[in-house]
């Protein structure tokens, strides 16, 4: 097992302008599962390939424990990596899919054959081992595919999207699994998604990317209650965080008419044009006469437990999109108006122009 590090590492593209990934600098610590997140093109699968050494580094190193990897070949790094699409031997069996890495390696036909035995166990792929791929389920196929980067016994796991070829409901079942595997090996394990929600649910520490560029290394819960940036606000929740344009007035926030109380930190720090931010279920409703920001109901998603109420914001001059978290119980229908009002603990203040964070 081991850390990893990068430092200022880069990687700029033949024939390209800016770097795919820009002065990168992250700890990853031993046995800690971090994920890489962020929408299409924000660097995060090249900065894992750069670490697999599947992509070179122009600029800046990176390290495995104290071993500087940075311009070994990928056989000596001691990495095994996981991918989208599983990258299995069609016509050979479970059994020896796992074993070919450790084939290649020269490693003995008992220890092999001691190291997949061992692996199928963890993944529950004992009764597969002598199916081929084709006989497997998607969700079988990605346990074989971990079961082959399993057997290696490396110091790092390296996962490009694993789950992305799965329904959702095997998704979810499948990421926990993942979860539950890499606590029990305590290999140190980078881990890239698109979907913040498999990040959130999975990572002991998620990093937030956009435009090869690093904007928040935290705990989903901190990333969750204390976004650096209107990006990170925006990003992360699911509904995503109501992000609405707003002026700054004496101890509040002015959408409109109507006045959202702030924290004293925001407070003193605001000016001119800020951008408000709730969680959907941070609102609380109030009766009319309460004065509280109107909301249109558009539609009414029902989940069971709660639903979500989607609408627009009715203060004149602001047509911010809103979401209410709302008891699934109480009956809305498309066309009513709710009030909601906000505590000043729950609100999130930024400055519009920089994105940048100015509440607690």
């Amino acid at each position: 097992m081991a850390s990893v590090t990068y430092q200022n590492a880069e990687r700029l593209y033949p024939g390209s302008d800016s770097p795919a990934v820009d002065d990168f600098n992250l700890e990853i610590a031993d046995g800690e599962f971090m994920v890489l997140v962020g929408p299409s093109g924000c660097g995060k699968s090249t900065s894992l390939r750069m670490l697999a050494g599947l992509e070179e580094v122009t600029n800046g190193k990176i390290y495995i424990g104290d071993r500087d990897i940075t311009n070994l070949p990928p056989k000596d790094r001691d990495i095994a990596m996981v991918f989208q699409n599983y990258a299995l031997y069609p016509h050979m069996s479970v059994s020896d899919n796992m074993a070919f890495s450790l084939k290649m390696a020269k490693v003995g036909k008992e220890e092999r054959a001691e190291r997949v035995q061992e692996a199928a166990k963890l993944l529950d792929l004992e009764d597969y081992l002598d199916r081929k791929p084709k006989a497997l389920s998607g969700g079988q196929r990605q346990r074989v595919a971990m079961g082959r980067a399993i057997v290696r016994h490396p110091q790092v796991f390296c996962m490009d999207e694993p789950l992305s070829n799965l329904d959702a409901k095997l998704r979810v079942s499948t990421r926990t699994q993942i979860a539950a595997l890499q606590q029990r090996l305590g290999i140190t394990t980078v881990y890239v998604t698109h979907d913040q929600v498999e990040a959130m649910t999975m990572g002991d520490r998620v990093a937030v990317m956009k435009d090869g560029i690093l904007h928040q290394v935290d705990s989903p819960l901190n990333l969750y209650d204390h976004p650096n940036n209107l990006f990170v606000a925006g990003f992360i929740g699911s509904p995503a965080m109501n992000l609405v344009d707003a002026k700054a007035g004496e101890g509040a926030a002015k959408i409109g008419e109507y006045e959202v109380p702030v924290d004293r930190a925001a407070s003193s720090k605001m000016k001119g044009a800020i951008t408000v931010g709730v969680r959907p279920e941070a609102w609380r409703i109030v009766g009319k006469d309460e004065g509280g920001l109107p909301v249109k109901v558009t539609v009414v998603e029902e989940l069971g437990a709660d639903a979500f109420v989607y609408g627009t914001s009715g203060v004149e001059g602001i047509t911010s999109d809103m979401v209410v978290r709302i008891d699934a119980r109480r009956e809305l229908h498309k066309g009513d108006t709710i009030y909601v009002t906000i505590d000043p603990d729950n609100v999130h203040v930024f400055e519009t122009e920089t994105g940048e964070r100015l509440s607690d």
